[in-house]
């Protein structure tokens, strides 16, 4: 069992926010395949249209997504978290509410409805533009900021909570240590990467209709690995490791960075939800021939 936030996991792999947490039939799907638990994709406090397609594309190394963080909005979001809650409870799946909003108030009160689905853990996705900030600077990549956010939605949500940080950031560390100290329960690390772009060589513009997208899957696993690992090297909280991981052997690498869980999201793409049940698998398979007793004896171990 893996305990994240004072939450108990039948196994350390969870499904990520993402397109597989926008509806609650998905969710429990996902946990009769085998995830610890689940995430459904972030809400914010009124309804968004996210972007026209094309919003994903597989380039070969992994996926770029401009979805635009489409969403019902945090009361519809909150019909669905319930529905999605009684499904997954008799499978013992605890479900992961992600909220972001563009201003603390926006994420205090998108934090307000939300909770009347009674989410087991709710995570802070603050790495969407800050409109409090000048330029509209993600909160993730300014600590003051990102403790702010943090603060305030600790004032109004005591159960526990996960802030999901951002892998451009300049210095990660400085961004966990300050959630921390404002009340963060863990750390998820990290959200996607870039942003990056695609351009069709024929069409002669780029694919995604955003423009440039947020780079997910095997192309980002080190980026995300070495988060994790400078994350764990700074504070003394559960990380909920997510980016890039396919395999039992990435997940191992997570978890030696110092992860307590590992997201799964791009694998999904490909493969459906019996990705989780393969790279359970592996994972414990490489445990066993590699004679690790458990999980908590090479949680960290990168670090010497």
């Amino acid at each position: 069992m893996i305990d994240l936030c004072g939450v108990r996991l039948r196994n350390p792999l969870v499904l990520a926010s993402g397109i597989w947490g926008s509806c609650a039939g998905t969710l429990v799907r996902v946990g009769r395949a085998g995830a610890g638990a689940v995430t459904a994709k972030s809400c914010s406090l009124e309804p968004r249209s996210g972007h026209p397609n094309p919003t994903v594309l597989d380039w070969g190394g992994g996926l770029i997504n401009a979805v635009g963080l489409a969403n019902p909005g945090a009361d519809a979001q909150a019909e669905m978290l319930r529905t999605a809650r009684a499904g997954l409870a008799p499978q013992g799946v605890p479900l992961i509410a992600s909220v972001f909003g563009h201003t603390r108030h926006e994420f205090v009160e998108a934090v307000r409805r939300i909770v009347s689905a009674d989410p087991d853990l709710i995570e802070l996705n603050i790495s969407c533009p800050n409109v409090e900030a000048e330029f509209g600077r993600p909160f993730a990549l300014d600590a003051m900021a990102a403790a702010g956010v943090t603060e305030a939605v600790r004032a109004v949500y005591a159960g526990p909570l996960l802030v999901k940080l951002s892998p451009n950031a300049p210095d990660i560390a400085s961004v966990a240590r300050a959630v921390a100290a404002a009340g963060a329960s863990g750390i998820t690390a990290v959200n996607t990467l870039g942003p990056g772009m695609v351009i069709d060589v024929r069409a002669r513009r780029p694919i995604l209709s955003n423009r440039v997208g947020g780079i997910s899957g095997p192309a980002m696993l080190p980026v995300a690995v070495r988060c994790v690992y400078d994350i764990a090297a700074a504070v003394d909280l559960p990380i909920l490791g997510t980016g890039g991981v396919t395999t039992g052997e990435d997940a191992l690498q997570m978890i030696m960075a110092g992860a307590t869980a590992v997201g799964i999201g791009s694998a999904l793409y490909r493969e459906g939800p019996a990705a989780f049940g393969r790279i359970l698998h592996e994972l414990e398979t490489l445990m066993q021939g590699e004679g690790y007793a458990s999980l908590d004896a090479v949680r960290g171990c990168a670090h010497g």
